[in-house]
Formats: C-alpha cells, sequence, structure tokens
C-alpha cells in the first residue's frame, strides 16, 4: 500500500519512510496486515512501514509475517534474467501466439504453421521479450484437445522460433508438450492449472533448466466460469499459489524459476478479476516473479461495453497500466507494438526526478 516511484521513493526509501517493492522502480509506504491475532480472530490493520515488524508480533505467527515482509522487499530479477538473456530493468512484454482455431481472441489467424511463424517473428521484432506459443484454448468453456494434437500444433512453431533464438515460452498444461517444447528450445512453462492438471508436470519441469508460470484457475476452463466465489479473492488466491509456489520447492524447481500470475479471467467474476489487478502488489509477498494477462479479456467488456475482443486495445493498456503501477514485472498481450510503447512511457514516467 502507499506505492510511489521516481526520486521520492528512493530519499523515502533511504530514510526508512518506504521499502522497495520487489527491488524494483516502486516502493511502499504502508502495509496492510490481514491475519489471526493471538486470539484466533481475523484482524485487519494498516501500519507505516517503520511499525509493520512491531505490529506482526501481534499476530499469531509473527515469523510468517516478518517473512513475506522479507520476500516483499527482495528482488526478484534473476527469473527476468532466466527468461532473456541479461536484466531488462523494465518490465517483460510477453507475446501471445495462439496457433489454435478457436482462441476467444484470435481463433483460426495464426492456425497455420508457417502464418503462426511469420507472426511469432512479427511479435519479436516489434519488441516482445518472449513469444508465449500455446496449441489449445483455454478460454471459458472450451473443449479440451489431445495431446497429439497441441504436439503437432505447437512443435513445429516452437523449433522454428527458438532455432532463431527468440525467446519462447510454451503455453500448456501437459507434460509431453512441456518435454517436447523444452527439448526444442523453450526457456518457460506458461500452465494455466499451475503444474496441476497433468501429475506428471512437477518433474518434468524440475528435471529441466526451465521457468515457470503458475496461474491461478478456480476449477476447469469447460465448467470455472459457471458460479465462481471466493470468501476473499485476493486471499484465496495468494494462499492457492502459495501452496503451488510450495510444491515446486518441494519438487525441486528453486523459487528464483517460478513466476505467479493471479489468473484473471480463470474463474473469477468481473469483481474478481478489478481486485486483482488493484491489489497486485500483493502477489510479491510470495518472493517470485509476478506476471499478469489482461489483454482482450472480457471483463474489459463488462466495464466498458466494448463487443469484440480486438476492440479492446485501450482497456487492455489501462488495465495492463494499472498492473505496472503495482509491480507487474511480465505482461501477456496480443498488441505487442503499442504495449512497448505503453510500457516505455510508463516506465520513464516512474524513473522522472
Amino acid at each position: 500500500m502507499g506505492l510511489i516511484s521516481g526520486a521520492d521513493a528512493q530519499l523515502m526509501c533511504a530514510g526508512g519512510q518506504a521499502a522497495p517493492l520487489a527491488g524494483g522502480l516502486l516502493a511502499f509506504t504502508h502495509g496492510k496486515l490481514v491475519s489471526p491475532d493471538k486470539a484466533g480472530r481475523q484482524r485487519t490493520s494498516i501500519h507505516p512501514i517503520g511499525e509493520l515488524i512491531a505490529a506482526a508480533a501481534e499476530t499469531a505467527d509473527p515469523e510468517a509475517v516478518r517473512a513475506c515482509l522479507a520476500r516483499l522487499v527482495e528482488p526478484t530479477h534473476p527469473y527476468v534474467d532466466t527468461v532473456i538473456s541479461g536484466p531488462s530493468g523494465r518490465p517483460l512484454v510477453m507475446g501471445v501466439l495462439n496457433v489454435t482455431p478457436d482462441s476467444f481472441s484470435d481463433g483460426g489467424d495464426y492456425a497455420d504453421t508457417d502464418t503462426a511463424i511469420a507472426h511469432g517473428r512479427a511479435l519479436h521484432a516489434a519488441g516482445a521479450d518472449l513469444i508465449d506459443v500455446g496449441g489449445e484454448s483455454t478460454r471459458p468453456s472450451a473443449t479440451p484437445v489431445t495431446v497429439e494434437a497441441e504436439i503437432c500444433r505447437v512443435m513445429p512453431v516452437v523449433t522454428a522460433l527458438a532455432g532463431e533464438e527468440i525467446p519462447v515460452s510454451i503455453d500448456t498444461r501437459r507434460a509431453a508438450v512441456m518435454d517436447e517444447a523444452i527439448a526444442a528450445g523453450a526457456t518457460v512453462v506458461n500452465d494455466v492449472s499451475a503444474l496441476q492438471f497433468d501429475p506428471a508436470a512437477l518433474d518434468v519441469v524440475a528435471a529441466s533448466a526451465a521457468s515457470v508460470i503458475l496461474m491461478h484457475m478456480q476449477g476447469a476452463p469447460e465448467t470455472m466460469q459457471a458460479a465462481p466465489h471466493y470468501d476473499d479473492v485476493v486471499l484465496d488466491v495468494y494462499a492457492a499459489l502459495a501452496r503451488r509456489v510450495a510444491a515446486c520447492e518441494a519438487a525441486g524447481i528453486d523459487r528464483s524459476r517460478i513466476c505467479v500470475d493471479p489468473g484473471i479471467g480463470f474463474g473469477k467474476t468481473v469483481a474478481h478479476n478489478m481486485a486483482l489487478i488493484s491489489a497486485l502488489g500483493t502477489f510479491h509477498g510470495l518472493g517470485c516473479a509476478v506476471a499478469i494477462g489482461v489483454s482482450r479479456k472480457s471483463f474489459i467488456d463488462a466495464v466498458a461495453g466494448t463487443t469484440q475482443p480486438k476492440d479492446r486495445l485501450a482497456g487492455s493498456l489501462a488495465a495492463m497500466l494499472t498492473a505496472l503501477d503495482q509491480g507487474a514485472q511480465i505482461v501477456r498481450v496480443h498488441d505487442v507494438a503499442k504495449t512497448v510503447q505503453a510500457v516505455a512511457l510508463w516506465r520513464e514516467a516512474q524513473m522522472a526526478p
């Protein structure tokens, strides 16, 4: 809470009035404690940065609060270093490449292999740091495809792009697809099920040098939007991702290789999505890089009254910039060139004296 940037952030951090958020351009002056007290009652309180440690002593688990606070300020740039060559010093732009006939925003546009490869090259040329290749739509009510069909769709594209030293991530829930894509040069696994859909997925990622993006999804694509419910969407999604980070670490995947994504639109209402975007900085408490995908999603339609996914650019950029103001390090987008421009202006503004 109380996020600031620029010279003010540096001065206040130096004076102990603020702390850096994930070692980046932003800093926070206050924190919200949501925790059971020693009597077991749930308490919510807001404190200046200098009083957070003292306030932690009144919670049921002071050490857990202190550890979370330490993770909030630790740099998570080692994850970025594993995705592209060398530290970028800015948020990364992940370009969406759906090699599918039925994705919600561009289904069929790049189903042809040659067209998909050409589009991947164009996204990279436009400034995408990473090309996210997916062969199965996970939009609401989507029907799963066979692993054979998915491999047939994505592997020629992954092989071609990685062979040209274009950084590639593989957007899949299936261990066999992950394994083949990593062998072909993919450096990141982006799994909407947070490595839960396929029992072999954890071992495949652990045995590789690939990084992973763990996304939160309530339910499955076929039914996730039927009646999503949370007691507190931010805390519930945070807890679910914390469990997945712990499972990854237990399997041998170091935290520096893990990125978390709250899963906008995946088993969430419009109100849930907006709450997660506005509180995204909370997820730095997991000690991982934070990614988010808001591009062209239907909540923009619900808020702003657009109709077609490709008409949602302005809303996509507004939501993305809000996420950057919360310290997002990776943004997954369809409109790469315009996003790169927006990120450049956002970063320049954050660095202004």
